[in-house]
């Protein structure tokens, strides 16, 4: 059976929009950036060169360890936020699907207008 962006399951649905959700604010973007280009980092280390506060940064990281783009480990008294790719890497086949079935319903009106 070919898959489609239409017979995937609610729940697969629901994770995908929590992604697409917490990618979309600039501030969350900046520090998915910072995290997926290192080792994991402490909430000071992520604020470090911005005007945000701790507990600013805190609650977007809330909202992308909900979407599951970034987990947390506790060292000591510290905890270290590390970027996870899967949500991103599903998301990414997600859209290539998507993409696919976009290109197919295009060509179908070029293809009857051809002819």
């Amino acid at each position: 059976m070919l898959h489609t962006a239409r017979n995937e399951l609610p729940a697969k649905r629901g994770l995908r929009a929590q992604v697409f959700a917490a990618l979309g604010d600039p501030t969350r973007l900046t520090l998915v950036t910072k995290l997926c280009g290192g080792p994991p980092c402490s909430i000071s280390k992520l604020t470090q060169d911005t005007k945000l506060t701790r507990q600013a940064v805190t609650k977007h990281l809330q909202v992308l360890a909900q979407a599951h783009i970034v987990s947390s480990t506790r060292a000591g008294r510290e905890t270290r936020f590390a970027f996870n790719p899967a949500p991103i890497e599903d998301i990414k086949k997600y859209l290539q699907i998507v993409s696919a079935q976009w290109d197919d319903a295009l060509s179908r009106p070029r293809t009857f207008v051809e002819r």
